[in-house]
């Protein structure tokens, strides 16, 4: 089993995944951040590498990611970064981006260097399926990383059903059709959830987009498996003089 695969067989509910922009606040506090998440309680670690044009981010988000790339984010730097930080940090780490620098860093070198770095999984929400099933998904498989695709309320039970076929790790449940960041009406949400619960996926299912406290973290764990914090978190990050306090805060409010 790897890593996320472990991480679902001893906890089946309630999983945090937290989301992190590398290279924010500063260049080098990337390591810094994960290593402050994973000593808090998040059980898993999205980090995002940061894109000119990130289309599913929210505000807060880009402007993390404009900041990061200001300071010098690139995906050779966060690779050099990382190339100790299995010894740290042994919880699942799954790399956020977008298709574009991926490829202009060359697919193939991305994925077997990410994957020698122990990164487990990957979520590049431009890469369409047609094509990760026609190319990319047995490059992604080849080196052992996991492959997370979204789905959203819109998305139809025939795709939900094809998307779960073809994810491994997890499956990410949009929360609703808009960027990250916005506040959602979690009644409308809960729904969602019950019908994706009902669909009995090979997939554990974690919610994104709009998680931000204690509240809306166990609305969304009520039908799926966890959940995912990004924006509130990337928030606190922006507000905050001291990363290990405000981490810590945090997420005791968020898990308390």
């Amino acid at each position: 089993m790897n890593r996320i695969q472990e991480l679902f067989a001893k906890k089946q509910n309630k999983v945090l995944n937290v989301y992190c922009t590398a290279g924010y606040p500063q260049l080098n506090s990337t390591v810094r951040v994960m290593k402050t998440l994973q000593e808090n309680g998040a059980d898993l670690i999205e980090l995002g590498m940061p894109y000119s044009d990130p289309l599913a981010d929210g505000p807060v988000i880009q402007a993390s990611g404009s900041k990061a790339l200001e300071n010098g984010m690139t995906i050779a730097v966060l690779f050099e970064q990382l190339v100790d930080f299995r010894k740290e940090i042994n919880i699942p780490v799954i790399l956020m981006g977008y298709m574009n620098p991926v490829l202009q860093y060359g697919f193939d070198k991305f994925c077997s260097e990410a994957a020698v770095l122990g990164v487990d999984g990957l979520i590049l929400p431009d890469l369409p399926e047609f094509e990760f099933e026609t190319e990319y998904g047995a490059i992604i498989k080849k080196h052992g990383l996991d492959f997370i695709f979204l789905v959203t309320p819109e998305t139809s039970e025939e795709r939900v059903r094809k998307l779960d076929s073809l994810s491994s790790g997890f499956l990410y449940a949009v929360s609703s059709s808009a960027t990250t960041g916005k506040d959602k009406d979690f009644s409308a949400v809960e729904k969602y959830l019950q019908r994706l619960q009902s669909l009995q996926l090979k997939n554990p299912v974690l919610v994104g987009f709009g998680i931000k406290d204690r509240e809306t973290f166990q609305s969304a764990c009520k039908y799926a498996n966890g959940a995912i914090i990004g924006t509130a978190y990337i928030k606190m990050l922006e507000e905050t003089s001291n990363i290990e306090e405000g981490t810590q805060t945090f997420l005791n409010n968020v898990l308390s």
